[in-house]
């Protein structure tokens, strides 16, 4: 893999302009990864013009600034696209029209769509990528770039829980401690503080949320309900995250409408069940506990449920749950 990274390295290094992006709907390794690489490549060639673009997310405001796409963008530059699989999730720039693309990605391959592809679906994040890319090239970490790449492993790992955290993962964020001293813990405050009406959303969301007989919970929320709590689609969203450890549900979603895009948002988690292989079918995807969709309205919403609730009683049969 050593190779790999030389070669991303070398492209790197002769494009004067580098335009970076991630997937629709950022979350904060899209954005850690993102930003972090920008600090990186800027830290390493300061000559160099570098463009982080996507829809901003207010909610992860805290990890940086985003830059504003502009169409000379597209003229003689390198495209680097983070934490994708599929071309159709790129935000904010036609793929297209770049003279050479970079792809790096943890999720299971769907298609190939970059000119080098570094793809590993055993590794944690992008953000933990990124670090590897530092760490086998000549590429300069500092301590900003450090912080934002650290912010990306935590929120895709939740704070090192899930499966795919390993010992590598440990290995590379020590790799950024160790080298600009990061005082990480103070970093943990912007990921996890909450607004009271946020708390009060999630009461909500947990009060109203429909559980099946076979283990699978969901909520579905309209823009009314979005304007009474003061959230947005994409903390809506999020709030996914909050409800893993009920002991009574296999598999989860929020399903929430998002005005921006005049769609269907669907954040879906599993403890059990395989969920990425249904997303696929519905505008998503994602990893096998953890996925997400965008589908146009409520009634496809629904066979969508089917299939997740059939997935969460085919789990308990299978593991013999009463």
């Amino acid at each position: 893999m050593n190779n790999i990274f030389k070669e991303i390295y070398k492209v790197i290094k002769k494009y004067d302009k580098i335009v970076i992006a991630r997937h629709i709907g950022a979350d904060p390794d899209a954005l850690g990864s993102t930003l972090g690489l920008k600090e990186v490549i800027l830290n390493t060639f300061p000559k160099k013009q570098v463009y982080v673009v996507g829809v901003p997310a207010s909610k992860h405001k805290y990890i940086g600034e985003l830059d504003k796409f502009t169409d000379d963008m597209y003229d003689n530059s390198l495209l680097i696209v983070l934490d994708t699989p599929d071309l159709k999730r790129v935000d904010g720039v036609d793929v297209t029209k770049f003279n050479f693309k970079i792809k790096l990605d943890h999720h299971p391959f769907i298609e190939k769509f970059a000119d080098i592809e570094l793809i590993d679906d055993k590794a944690s994040s992008a953000s933990q990528l990124v670090v590897e890319l530092v760490k086998n090239t000549k590429l300069k970490l500092n301590k900003d770039a450090a912080a934002k790449l650290f912010i990306g492993i935590v929120g895709d790992t939740n704070r090192f829980l899930y499966y795919y955290t390993t010992y590598k993962t440990f290995d590379l964020v020590s790799y950024l401690i160790k080298e600009t001293n990061l005082d990480f813990t103070n970093l943990y405050e912007n990921i996890y503080l909450r607004s009271l009406h946020d708390l009060r959303f999630q009461s909500y969301i947990i009060n109203n949320l429909t559980l099946t007989e076979d283990g699978f919970g969901y909520i579905k929320l309209e823009q009314d309900i979005l304007d009474e709590y003061g959230v947005d689609a994409a903390t809506a969203s999020n709030m996914s995250n909050n409800l893993t450890y009920i002991e009574d549900m296999y598999a989860w979603a929020v399903f929430v409408y998002d005005k921006a895009n005049d769609n269907i948002r669907g954040s879906i988690r599993s403890r059990g069940p395989i969920i990425n292989e249904i997303a696929s079918r519905y505008n998503g995807g994602g990893h096998i506990y953890a996925s997400g969709v965008r589908v146009s309205n409520f009634d496809i919403v629904d066979s969508l449920i089917e299939e997740l609730n059939s997935a969460c009683a085919q789990y308990k049969n299978k593991n013999d749950i009463n």
